[in-house]
């Protein structure tokens, strides 16, 4: 087969529940959504997170999934041969909590993808996911909030913005109701962008 025709092989790292997860499995493992004219398959499924509901997602999909070990993730192979054994070209961080190692960042330049809660720069850095990013953006009086979607790098939150999505907070915000918008914007979002971002790359290898 032509390498044109190959499928693009993706893993999602998830610590949750992993609706994120759910959503780009649905967009990637529909027949119409392609990238360059090649399949994307999400190949493989990890979380650090024993009982998280994404690993139901995985068994759901029959998507192979991993409970990672802090030591091997941080001190170890940071679980590189796996990746390496699915042919994994793109990592997604979906809801994702720790930090991801320098030396995977280093095997994977520019391949690995976050999404947050909020309009970096603010709201963002250690500690701030979930409700607590929602219940801080309320507790500020903040006009607005939304999504970023942006590069990983060595620090929380910081790498390079690749798109961002904002919508205006209504005046009795609370931050169940802002928890419900901004994961309305994520499932709309998040996996064309995906798609955006890896077709970018593979276009400069061809």
């Amino acid at each position: 087969m032509s390498k044109d025709l190959l499928p693009i092989h993706i893993a999602i790292f998830a610590s949750g529940q992993g609706s994120n997860a759910r959503e780009i499995i649905r967009y990637f493992h529909s027949a119409s959504h392609r990238v360059l004219g090649r399949p994307v398959r999400v190949s493989l499924i990890l979380s650090n997170k024993t009982g998280a509901g994404v690993f139901d997602i995985a068994t759901e999909a029959g998507i192979p999934a991993v409970l990672m070990e802090k030591e091997k993730f941080f001190r170890g192979s940071h679980y590189l041969e796996e990746l390496r054994s699915r042919d994994i070209s793109f990592i997604v961080l979906a809801g994702f909590l720790w930090k991801i190692p320098v030396a995977l960042i280093q095997a994977y330049p520019n391949h690995i993808l976050n999404i947050h809660p909020a309009l970096l720069p603010a709201f963002g850095g250690k500690g701030m996911y979930g409700n607590a990013v929602h219940e801080a953006v309320v507790a500020t009086g903040a006009k607005e909030s939304g999504i970023t979607i942006h590069y990983v790098d060595e620090q929380y939150d910081h790498g390079r913005i690749f798109f961002q999505a904002s919508f205006n907070l209504s005046p009795d915000e609370t931050a169940e109701t802002l928890a419900k918008k901004i994961h309305e914007l994520e499932y709309k979002h998040f996996p064309e962008q995906i798609a955006r971002w890896m077709e970018s790359k593979l276009s400069l290898n061809r």
